[in-house]
């Protein structure tokens, strides 16, 4: 008797022993992120990649980790110390860190990495790139049809509208440039008035520029600066004047004030590449192009501003969208080789 007890014990340990084994399998997709400068709270571009993540984890079986430099020369510490730590991947939402990820990726050949706004031709990584000079074209049209338009209370006579990025580099300066072919698709005397506040996070800063560039004539400002456009929109609102949002739908943080915003759907973005390695999909040394016609990026309904907006100006950014998708309207993009 004590014989058949021993070995049914014996058959009852090994089978909990290989459940352990396979449950332990299953666990350990891990999922990092890195946000740009500016951290979250800003309500655009690390907010939206968030947003994303969380979704992603809500529906799908993984452990979530969210990293904030405070500088983005930490990228190199981070990245490594993640990958070290088993994260399966990771990814970083600053564009300072592809020059860092092109010397720490190789080094990790089992993990996969994201980089967002550049390609970083590296076997393990996915590089997204958005198609935000398209979308910043038809924001600077949408600028150049209403600060054209004198019957319009907020325009003034001047033909001035304005720019505020956050740093200037490559990635800023594909918004700008888009920004500024469709104001001059519209309107070839258009001027646009560029600011940069060398910071994502500096509201203060925002103010100071959107202050400079209204006191010039702007009375409409694109602002390219994450958390820095909080100062943007609270100077517009109290100048009277239109913004343009970015990354997010950013319409609602001043109502009737943010004539659109331009949205880059990252939180799409993430989720799929996080979903295609739960699945077993993923494809490394990829690109993924989301722009206009595949719904990466576009501008929101503007259900604040509508109504500012004459029908006929709707109607003609629709005809130009639909000329972009078409390639009848080319858009330069300075990033692309």
């Amino acid at each position: 008797m004590k014989k058949v007890f021993f070995i049914l014990l014996s058959v009852l340990m090994l089978f909990l022993l290989v459940s352990c084994e396979k449950s332990d399998e299953k666990d350990g997709i891990k999922v990092a992120m890195i946000t740009s400068q500016g951290g979250l709270g800003d309500k655009s571009w690390n907010d939206s990649g968030y947003q994303g993540l969380v979704k992603a984890k809500e529906g799908m079986d993984i452990e979530t980790k969210v990293i904030e430099p405070k500088d983005a020369a930490e990228g190199e510490k981070f990245l490594n110390d993640l990958a070290q730590a088993g994260y399966d991947l990771i990814i970083t939402m600053e564009y300072a860190h592809g020059d860092v990820l092109k010397e720490v990726a190789p080094k990790y050949k089992d993990t996969h990495f994201a980089i967002f706004n550049q390609v970083v031709d590296v076997p393990n990584v996915v590089s997204v790139v958005f198609g935000e000079h398209e979308g910043s074209f038809l924001a600077g049209a949408l600028a150049a049809l209403m600060t054209t338009d004198t019957s319009i209370s907020r325009i003034n006579s001047d033909k001035k509208i304005g720019f505020i990025g956050g740093i200037q580099s490559p990635g800023i300066d594909k918004f700008l440039v888009g920004y500024r072919e469709g104001a001059k698709y519209i309107d070839k005397d258009i001027q646009v008035v560029v600011g940069y506040a060398n910071s994502f996070g500096d509201p203060n800063k925002g103010k100071e520029i959107a202050s400079s560039q209204i006191n010039n004539g702007v009375d409409i400002i694109y602002s390219v600066a994450g958390g820095t456009g909080i100062g943007v929109f609270e100077e517009a609102e109290n100048k009277n004047v239109y913004a343009i949002g970015v990354d997010t739908d950013q319409d609602y943080l001043k109502p009737g004030t943010i004539l659109t915003s331009m949205l880059k759907r990252v939180d799409l973005s993430i989720y799929e590449i996080i979903k295609q390695l739960v699945d077993g999909k993923l494809q490394n040394n990829t690109v993924m192009t989301p722009a206009l016609a595949q719904k990466g990026v576009s501008l929101t309904e503007m259900k604040y501003t509508k109504d500012d907006i004459p029908a006929k100006y709707l109607e003609r950014l629709e005809e130009i969208k639909q000329d972009i998708i078409n390639n009848k309207i080319k858009v330069t993009d300075i990033t692309a080789k």
